[in-house]
């Protein structure tokens, strides 16, 4: 489907873009993924229904725009979430001519990484809602809609939101970079690991980890953290703390909220005996779902890490 195309047809007849491809209907939810019933009761609504003043973008990209609906899709995520700190790559899976306010005609494409080429996804903007609320990705901010329709596309690339639930986030961050990925088991992991983390933060690389479990049943350990569950790295820092240095780690959870509660967390006493200037800069005391751990818990509590970079 060619974007610029559809949207001018649009356009001139003054109708908004409705995908014959990827309907608005039960197929494109998929057969298992809700009870009959309930999907019965799905309603497709555009952000310009349920916004007065929806926007793509509002004050930049970033991962806390991002908050995971009902759907299992945190692989994918915490890929995205990885994603938003690279806005060069961004740019080329997120593209700039289209919004809400000019030339707004229903239709928005997305590129992504399939088999050695960049693939455009045309999609229509009728978001899935059930009893009202988002059954998808929802806006932290109410009117920004970029992770909800970047999400359907993607959702129309694998064929149904269905196929969503539950995946690889080493297959995501390929898909949404064109690059090369790598991955290491915490169980065994590299000797220098806390240096591999360290260089691949320097190199701007997109990291994420996920822990062992079943992503189906996403059980809240009592320290915080999520079992079957996916994971962004957003940073790697070696700070001064007591008399030496310390390796800490930044990690970010597609819920939206939902942290880690031991060591080095929002409220813990090791950030006590941190000078003030590097409290400052590091520590965000939010329950935005992002949070920092130190190597040995990090290496405990995750089951495997993963690196991706446009190149090798």
């Amino acid at each position: 489907q060619d974007f610029r195309e559809l949207r001018a047809s649009c356009l001139s007849q003054g109708l908004l873009f409705e995908d014959s491809t990827f309907p608005a209907h039960a197929s494109s939810i998929g057969p298992s993924l809700l009870p009959r019933e309930k999907l019965w009761q799905i309603q497709w609504k555009r952000p310009t229904e349920l916004q007065r003043n929806p926007h793509l973008i509002t004050d930049g990209v970033s991962r806390f725009d991002i908050m995971q609906g009902e759907i299992g899709d945190c692989w994918m995520l915490a890929a995205l979430g990885s994603l938003t700190l690279r806005k060069q790559i961004l740019e080329n899976v997120l593209p700039k001519d289209q919004g809400f306010q000019d030339d707004y005609a229903g239709i928005f494409h997305f590129r992504f990484w399939q088999y050695g080429e960049w693939v455009d996804v045309v999609i229509d903007d009728r978001l899935p809602l059930l009893n009202g609320r988002y059954l998808s990705v929802h806006p932290r901010t109410s009117n920004e809609f970029w992770p909800s329709l970047l999400e359907k596309a993607y959702a129309k690339l694998q064929g149904s939101y269905q196929n969503l639930n539950g995946g690889y986030l080493s297959d995501a961050l390929v898909d949404l970079t064109g690059g090369v990925q790598v991955q290491f088991s915490l169980k065994e992991p590299p000797p220098d690991l806390e240096e591999i983390l360290r260089a691949a933060d320097t190199s701007r690389c997109l990291m994420g980890c996920s822990t062992s479990g079943q992503s189906r049943r996403n059980i809240e350990l009592r320290n915080g953290i999520v079992q079957g569950h996916a994971y962004t790295i957003t940073g790697a820092v070696k700070i001064p703390y007591k008399n030496g240095w310390k390796h800490i780690i930044r990690i970010w959870n597609p819920w939206g909220h939902g942290e880690w509660k031991g060591r080095w967390s929002d409220n813990s006493p090791q950030w006590d005996r941190v000078e003030p200037k590097y409290r400052e800069a590091f520590l965000r005391n939010k329950d935005d779902g992002e949070f920092w751990m130190c190597c040995k818990d990090f290496q405990e509590q995750f089951s495997w890490l993963y690196i991706c970079n446009t190149t090798p």
